[in-house]
């Protein structure tokens, strides 16, 4: 049985506190954190603003997706919103792509009516950075399914909801309550064969959240690429 810590009064497991040690370990020695920097500035900045917190409701935020239309988490009032940070460069995004699961995961959810907003916090010159275009090029060429992309070049609505890692997933209810907050699943790699086996605290939130029924996993750690906020 896993030991669990707490963190704003959620479980967490420690298993996935020492996994995501040494996955966040093993990102910051390769060349995919050449902005240690910028890194380092955006978390103090993530740091300092309020924890967010389950049960309470999420922030309010407008942004403009790669379609130029703009969207408010307001707008969605009624329907469950995933909220889904992303990096088409980083590598442990491409391992849930790369084997399909988070498409499966996105189509699933959307015809169920969910939203599901996938968001793009790369500031210009870093990873991950897409324009519009590219974002939908991105999108078709790998079949995803999400409502819509937004592009966050600002990094304001990814420090608003504290993301740190891409990926870096939220579910929210139909009443703009926050239900969820971590990881995708409970196998920090970015290694595509431990899709299959994972459990998947996501697909799990969506599903107890559009039932009506408590979510089990409220809080978990987030893993994957540090966001790369501009400075």
């Amino acid at each position: 049985m896993n030991n669990f810590l707490k963190l704003n009064g959620q479980k967490i497991t420690t298993t996935g506190l020492v996994a995501l040690a040494l996955i966040i370990t093993g990102c910051q020695t390769t060349p995919l954190s050449k902005d240690s920097k910028t890194t380092s500035q955006a978390s103090t900045a993530i740091a300092a603003s309020s924890p967010l917190q389950i049960d309470q409701k999420a922030p309010e935020f407008t942004g403009v997706d790669s379609n130029h239309t703009t969207h408010k988490l307001s707008d969605f009032k009624g329907k469950v919103v995933v909220l889904e940070w992303t990096n088409h460069q980083c590598p442990f995004v491409r391992k849930h792509y790369n084997s399909g699961n988070m498409q499966k995961l996105q189509k699933e959810a959307t015809s169920k009516g969910v939203v599901w907003l996938s968001i793009i916090s790369s500031a210009p010159g870093k990873q991950g950075h897409v324009t519009p275009q590219k974002a939908n090029e991105l999108m078709k060429s790998s079949s995803a399914n999400p409502t819509a992309v937004i592009i966050d070049s600002e990094g304001t609505i990814g420090r608003l909801y504290q993301a740190r890692t891409t990926p870096h997933m939220y579910v929210i209810d139909t009443d703009g309550v926050l239900k969820y907050m971590g990881a995708i699943d409970n196998k920090p790699s970015a290694n595509p064969a431990d899709v299959e086996t994972a459990t998947n605290y996501v697909q799990a939130a969506v599903d107890s959240v559009i039932t009506n029924k408590p979510v089990e996993t409220t809080v978990t750690q987030p893993y994957g690429c540090s966001v790369k906020y501009n400075s």
